[in-house]
């Protein structure tokens, strides 16, 4: 990727549901196919808690929660969308570009 532009990006991974095998192989493969183009990545497991002006509240891990981040190098948003669309995502994931 040298002589362009190189952008970070943030996937956020939607929704908890118990992995299966086929599942936990498509994600190493998946890990796998992008390898080169990963800064950071890990997971999420229960215990979280959301702040707010109103309190504190305990967030169970559902389908809403947010169970994993990857953060990767791409040229545009477009590209980084591509690479995430490839992902075996259980709800869905969110591509924000970091500042």
């Amino acid at each position: 990727m040298t002589g362009r532009e190189i952008k970070k990006f943030m996937l956020l991974m939607y929704g908890f549901e118990k992995p299966t095998p086929e599942i936990m192989e498509a994600w190493g493969t998946w890990f796998e196919s992008i390898a080169d183009r990963t800064v950071d990545q890990g997971g999420f497991h229960g215990g979280a808690r959301e702040i707010s002006a109103s309190g504190t509240k305990d967030l169970p891990m559902g389908m809403e929660s947010i169970t994993g981040y990857t953060m990767i190098e791409a040229e545009s948003l477009d590209e980084a969308e591509k690479i995430a669309r490839e992902n075996p995502y259980i709800a869905s994931i969110r591509v924000y570009e970091v500042m």
